[in-house]
């Protein structure tokens, strides 16, 4: 039966009386989430998701009375322009969207395909974004009215770090918080060291690798950066990029001089991870004399303005003017199947005692 809406409805609970209403049949919900997007790369399309995001505490952690000024009447006023160009350079002109929301829906189709094969019509599979649309909170309505009584929330970070999985969870936890009947729900921990993710991201080097005429003479694994103070606050996040590089190494089976950490994306003025991928790549060049380099992106679970505009783009030039000749980018697992393997693997490891 449906309700007007064309939403499957259940039988009516046991034991309930005959004009008890039909209620959706118990699902368990499986909502990945990412980073955001915004709508598109017009001026305030750009100022609101960057508002949405700048303004986040965990993002950025200076006192509200310094920055919020700071950002509305000087970064929100240029910003924009800036990034809706950059943004323009990767769009997805023909379906309208970013490519992070391509991929990420691509990713969402294969992961509900591989838990529908394994739980049938028990779970319910959807994606939301941290910023911009759709919203954490619009995908938490949705499955609670649907029936799911169980949510896992999976934000699609490798590592760990404040910034990246930890605000993801506090926006899922604020949408509970609107929810009168609130469903058991569990966030699934980062996989930085997990074997099949590990295995698809050497995968990938390989294939990048096999398809060059002549070997890049060293792997760059860049990871979004943030300021070296989180460190020292407690974020595991270097040590887990650093943990994944060198698991990544061991399994391509390479010496310590293929490989390197950098990080990248550095905003503000204080002193943030190091090194920075884009001084490290043109130091490469210069003072090493490597002419050929790839870089790989290990922290992205999908190409994005960072890897797409940035290192396809801005850090590939600074290679390039400091005297490199050959530049490869790997691309992110986005919807490759090793990945959807290892994320749907991940999943149903933090699904049992709720599903067999």
């Amino acid at each position: 039966m449906l309700d007007e809406t064309g939403q499957e409805l259940g039988l009516r609970p046991e034991n309930a009386p005959g004009d008890h209403p039909r209620v959706p049949n118990p699902k368990v919900g499986i909502l990945i989430a990412n980073l955001g997007t915004p709508d598109n790369y017009d001026y305030w399309s750009m100022r609101r998701y960057l508002n949405e995001f700048l303004s986040d505490r965990r993002v950025i952690d200076y006192s509200p009375w310094l920055w919020q000024p700071l950002l509305q009447l000087i970064i929100l006023t240029k910003r924009p322009f800036t990034s809706g160009a950059n943004y323009k350079l990767i769009w997805n002109e023909d379906k309208d969207e970013s490519p992070l929301m391509t991929i990420t829906k691509a990713q969402t189709v294969k992961i509900a395909k591989e838990m529908t094969a394994q739980f049938g019509d028990r779970v319910m599979v959807d994606f939301c974004m941290r910023y911009g649309n759709p919203s954490t909170k619009s995908k938490v309505d949705a499955m609670v009215k649907a029936g799911c009584t169980k949510i896992l929330f999976f934000p699609l970070y490798p590592q760990y770090a404040g910034a990246t999985t930890a605000t993801a969870n506090d926006q899922f936890f604020r949408a509970l918080m609107d929810v009168k009947w609130q469903p058991a729900s569990r966030t699934v921990p980062p996989y930085s060291d997990h074997p099949e993710y590990i295995e698809a991201l050497a995968q990938s080097v390989e294939r990048a690798y096999a398809a060059e005429k002549d070997r890049p003479e060293i792997l760059v694994c860049s990871y979004h950066g943030v300021p070296k103070r989180y460190l020292l606050e407690g974020d595991p996040y270097h040590c887990q990029c650093q943990k994944t590089t060198r698991l990544l190494r061991e399994r391509l089976g390479w010496a310590k001089t293929e490989i390197i950490t950098t990080f990248q994306s550095r905003f503000g003025p204080e002193e943030w991870l190091k090194p920075y991928t884009v001084e490290e790549v043109a130091r490469l060049a210069k003072e090493d004399g490597k002419k050929r380099i790839a870089v790989v992106a290990p922290a992205f679970s999908a190409d994005c303005i960072e890897t797409l505009e940035e290192i396809n783009g801005e850090i590939r030039e600074a290679f390039e003017h400091a005297g490199g000749e050959h530049f490869v980018y790997v691309p992110c697992l986005n919807d490759d199947d090793a990945h959807i393997s290892a994320l749907s693997t991940v999943i149903t490891e933090n699904l049992k005692g709720w599903l067999e």
